[in-house]
Order: structure tokens, then C-alpha cells, then sequence
């Protein structure tokens, strides 16, 4: 398996400085990429009718295709996934440059994860309907997958135009493979069609059996199989029990993980140093054995 790190933006330092640390000490330990998870913005959970999200206008999140064009800049091999990035709320043409871009100035480095998001705050903030925004992920892939493989695309659809237009520069990979995120059909049956692979957000392999099994059936009967396509489960630090971490790394290895992340957050870590510590106990640990 490609072992990763998540990066801990909830709980890390905004100190470049740090961030470039985090990012070369990561890379020298022998991960293979980070990941990072995107929300634009928090809302306030005083707000009128409350809020009860994960997370408030009090957690930080770096913005996900900034924060790796500056650890692209500051590493050589280390690769970068989105894990995810919400695309709906998002302009699809915009995040296809953004996307190129970032793939072209790292060296082709890029995973991009994608999902739909739970938040409607940031949609409505961002004047975008939460409602559809399955049906128009869809459509959102295909024209991602148009603009980073042909120098000019002409589109008509139901939420996009494009008029003989292209991207220029193009991505290093073309395409920049598409991960998709979260566990409804509707979700599985895209990412059979159009994904690269999944990122499962299970604790274990045996909750994911469902969603595996579907997958393949889903995958079938696209003309595909998992023997070509990506799995990518999280496992967390927690409290730095290698036993446990065992267990669950096995688990997913004998369903054909092909990717591992490791989670540091909420282990009860205040200093960055700490995080930084927790990955080179996991990498010493566990690398020599899972690791290709």
C-alpha cells in the first residue's frame, strides 16, 4: 500500500514555516502524499436556528489547492489528494484550473478527491443549491475530465456551457484521476463509472463490506474491476497502539486497499511537533511492513 498522512489543518499551526516543515518531514519519513479536507468556511453555531456541523467558524481549514501548491514548492516527490474537495459548491471550470495548474507546477502530483458535502451554509454562502448537488457532480466530472484532455471543448448541458473554450496550461495528467468520497448508491455508482477510486469513511473494512460489495456489481457493470481501481481507507493514530493498527491495516489489505491514510487528529495533540511525532512512530512501525 501508498502510505499517507492526513494533514492535521484543524489542529496545526497557520505558520508557513511550519507548514513547510510539516510537509518535508513527512516526505523524508517515507509518505507518500498528504491529504487534506476542504470547508471554505465555518458557520457560527450561535447563529439563529443554531448549528450542530462538525465544525464552526472557530476551526481552520486551509484552502486545499493553495496549501499544496506551497508544499509542492517546498518538496520533490511528495504527492497531494484532496480528500475531498466539495465540488459542487465550487465553479467547475475554475476548480479544472485550479486542478491543472497545481498539477503542472507540482509535476503531476495530484489526486483529486471530490464529494458533495454536508454544509449547507457554505452553498448558500456561496450561491450554489445544495439540492441538486449530486445530480450535478455528475455532470461537474464530465466536464473536468473534457477541459484536462482536450486543448478545446465545446459543452451543452444542463448546468454547464462552454463555447469552444479550453485550459491552457493543460495537466501534466490527462486526466488528473478523479477519487470520489462518501457511501450513498448514487455515490458508488458514479464512482464506478467515472472514479479512480474510493475513500471509504469507515473505521474498519467489515463496515465497508456493504459498500464494497456494491461497488463491485457497480463496477462490473461499467467493463471494470477493483484490479484497476483505487482504495483508500483513513485509520487513526488514536493512542499510538501498534496492535490496533495492525488489526485494522489488515483488515482493509485483505480487501484490496491500495492506499492507507493515517489521522492525527484528535488524539489530544496542542503542538505541531507532536503531530510530526505521532507520524514518524506510525511510519517507523508500520512502513516496513505495509509499505511499497
Amino acid at each position: 500500500m501508498r502510505i499517507g498522512a492526513v494533514y492535521p489543518q484543524t489542529e496545526f499551526s497557520n505558520d508557513p514555516a511550519t507548514i513547510r516543515d510539516y510537509a518535508q518531514a513527512v516526505e523524508a519519513m517515507g509518505y507518500t502524499h498528504v491529504i487534506a479536507y476542504d470547508h471554505i468556511l465555518g458557520a457560527n453555531p450561535n447563529r439563529p436556528g443554531g448549528w450542530s456541523g462538525a465544525y464552526t467558524d472557530q476551526t481552520p481549514f486551509q484552502e486545499p489547492f493553495v496549501l499544496f501548491s506551497f508544499m509542492a514548492a517546498v518538496t520533490s516527490k511528495l504527492e497531494f489528494a484532496t480528500g475531498i474537495i466539495i465540488l459542487p459548491q465550487r465553479q467547475t471550470a475554475l476548480v479544472a484550473k485550479q486542478a491543472a495548474t497545481l498539477d503542472v507546477l507540482s509535476g503531476g502530483r495530484l489526486r483529486l478527491g471530490i464529494g458533495i458535502g454536508w454544509n449547507e451554509v457554505e452553498y448558500i454562502a456561496l450561491n450554489e443549491d445544495f439540492h441538486t448537488r449530486g445530480k450535478r457532480l455528475a455532470e461537474q466530472v464530465e466536464v473536468l475530465n473534457a477541459l484536462w484532455t482536450k486543448p478545446l471543448v465545446t459543452f451543452a448541458g444542463k448546468w454547464h456551457t462552454i463555447p469552444d473554450a479550453g485550459l491552457n496550461p493543460m495537466p501534466v495528467q490527462q486526466p488528473i484521476p478523479i477519487w470520489f468520497g462518501g457511501h450513498a448508491d448514487a455515490m458508488l455508482r458514479r464512482c464506478a463509472k467515472w472514479g479512480a477510486g474510493w475513500m471509504p469513511n469507515t473505521r474498519t473494512a467489515e463496515l465497508a463490506a456493504p459498500s464494497l460489495a456494491a461497488l463491485d456489481e457497480y463496477l462490473a457493470a461499467e467493463g471494470r474491476s477493483r484490479a484497476d481501481f483505487g482504495l483508500e481507507p483513513r485509520v487513526g493514530y488514536g493512542k499510538g497502539n501498534e496492535d490496533e493498527w495492525r488489526t485494522l491495516i489488515d483488515g482493509w489489505q485483505g480487501v484490496g486497499a491500495t492506499h492507507l491514510t493515517v489521522n492525527t487528529m484528535g488524539c489530544g495533540f496542542t503542538q505541531p511537533d507532536q503531530h510530526i511525532a505521532a507520524l514518524r512512530h506510525f511510519a517507523e512501525k508500520i512502513m516496513p511492513v505495509y509499505a511499497v
